[in-house]
């Protein structure tokens, strides 16, 4: 249905039709709740255990989320068949096997191929290429919003960090050069990689929320540009603003570091077989693989608007699958990467097979937050949650970002933030037929939240600060207060956006 402003209206109005609260199952092994307040109880109980294991414990985020699930599943009367079926009845879906099936069923294959083609982009010189070609471009005044572009193109199919790790010596000597800052030139460049990293495809947070709010990566995309974008810019304005006023030098033991691992990675890419090229990665080529990708999605998501079904829809929306654009621009950076400048078949598999070992951690994370929310529409949780945030009067989008605040503050990871965020708003959107656009914007409001006041319980806090040689102090005054104007104009522009879409 359109969406009007009175789809911003408080959830009094808008769930008025939902169903009523699931009464608590009976059979659990800790069965002690009764009714809305119980549910309510052993809700609040569960996010707090979440936050104690992470935190305090220092237990694995997955195993934290897994074993919370399956508390808060008990404690609120779901039978142990429910939670894990049954060797005598195999065709029983658990909600153990069905919340991380299902999620992971969207989420690994984009994750998986995104992961892949970013570590090709990076081992073939993609970035220095692009930072060097918009550094030669902008020229030195410009020389920050560069960096800020660089960040935000080379941000699509990076990781965060992969990002931090590849494009620190260009930071490094643009300082040098200059004598100014680090902060001048690392802050935008690190504004452009957070963006990307919270708001667009295939990066973890967006694809597993797309994922469990069934929305389209097209409209994700579409949202994340026109929510993200303005966002930037705000960060952008104030890394120029903290770049002036912190003189941060050039850390020659990181220069060092990152001359070091450069020559490492020589190393393993010429054992590889991936014999080294003089001659530079040609720019429209990078564009090409990052933004190819990108437009055939879209074109698959307008495409059911804008064309009547035919054969020529239909083949915009087979090539503009997430999966096969993806796999295009992956099979388009072997060859015009890898193989037409060299590299071997063995190669190819190798830094392909390498660049996936970071991503067990994240897809197990994201599987155990859909867990997290099928235990909780399951025990009848996720309705008594909506029936409560329904009395409180507050638009959806807001608590979606608040939710997502709180959680991100508390236990520091974005991606554990997300995934949690988003099962516990999920049943306030269900049965409200709202459209793909106007989900999209929540699921940017949940994102926008994950990145909230980056601090020291985060591991990107600490890899900025000893990146960059930054004091903690410094720090938090330039690096967490960029991840909070990031977060708050990106909800700012999806909160507005939905009072007029």
């Amino acid at each position: 249905m359109p969406i009007t402003a009175a789809s911003f209206a408080p959830l009094s109005l808008s769930l008025a039709a939902a169903d009523p609260p699931k009464t608590p199952h009976t059979g659990g092994l800790l069965t002690f709740i009764d009714g809305t307040p119980g549910l309510l109880t052993v809700a609040a109980l569960g996010i707090g255990l979440l936050l104690f294991l992470i935190i305090k414990v220092r237990l694995q985020p997955f195993v934290a989320l897994l074993a919370v699930s399956i508390v808060v599943g008990l404690a609120a009367g779901l039978s142990v068949t429910e939670l894990f079926g049954t060797v005598q009845k195999s065709n029983l879906t658990s909600l153990i096997e069905s919340g991380m099936g299902g999620i992971l069923g969207h989420v690994a294959i984009i994750i998986g191929l995104g992961t892949m083609l970013g570590a090709i982009l990076e081992v073939s010189g993609g970035a220095q290429v692009l930072a060097s070609r918009l550094l030669a471009l902008f020229g030195e005044k410009r020389a920050p919003l560069a960096m800020g572009l660089t960040g935000l193109i080379f941000g699509i199919p990076v990781f965060f960090d992969v990002g931090i790790f590849v494009l620190a010596p260009i930071v490094y000597a643009a300082a040098k050069r200059s004598g100014k800052s680090v902060l001048l030139y690392a802050m935008p460049l690190l504004a452009g990689l957070s963006m990307t990293h919270a708001f667009l495809p295939p990066h973890p947070g967006p694809v597993a929320a797309a994922g469990l709010f069934k929305v389209s990566l097209g409209w994700v995309i579409v949202m994340g540009l026109v929510v993200g974008i303005p966002a930037v810019l705000a960060a952008w304005a104030y890394a120029s603003w903290i770049g002036k006023r912190i003189f941060v030098p050039v850390p020659q033991d990181m220069v060092e570091a990152a001359e070091e691992a450069k020559a490492a990675v020589l190393a393993e890419q010429q054992a590889a077989g991936v014999e080294p090229q003089e001659k530079p990665v040609p720019l429209g080529t990078v564009l090409a693989i990052i933004g190819i990708p990108l437009v055939l999605i879209l074109g698959s998501t307008f495409s059911s608007i804008a064309l009547d079904p035919s054969t020529l829809r239909s083949v915009i929306e087979f090539f503009g699958n997430p999966f096969v654009a993806l796999t295009i621009a992956l099979f388009m950076a072997y060859y015009l990467l890898g193989i037409r400048r060299g590299w071997s078949r063995k190669s190819l598999e190798q830094v392909s097979t390498s660049s996936l070992k970071p991503v067990g951690n994240i897809l197990l994370v994201v599987g155990a937050g859909g867990v997290f929310g099928a235990v909780l529409k399951g025990s009848g949780i996720a309705d008594a949650l909506a029936d409560a945030f329904n009395n409180v009067g507050l638009p959806v989008i807001l608590l979606a970002w608040l939710i997502s605040v709180v959680l991100r503050v508390a236990q520091g990871s974005a991606t554990v933030a997300i995934v949690t965020t988003a099962g516990i708003v999920l049943p306030l959107v269900d049965g409200q037929d709202l459209s793909q656009a106007h989900l999209a914007l929540i699921i940017m409001a949940i994102s926008a939240g994950s990145i909230f006041a980056s601090h020291v319980n985060d591991g990107g806090f600490w890899m900025v600060a000893k990146y960059f040689g930054i004091s903690e102090r410094d720090t938090l005054k330039s690096w967490t207060v960029l991840e909070t104007v990031l977060s708050v104009a990106g909800f700012a522009v999806a909160a507005l956006l939905s009072l007029v879409i």
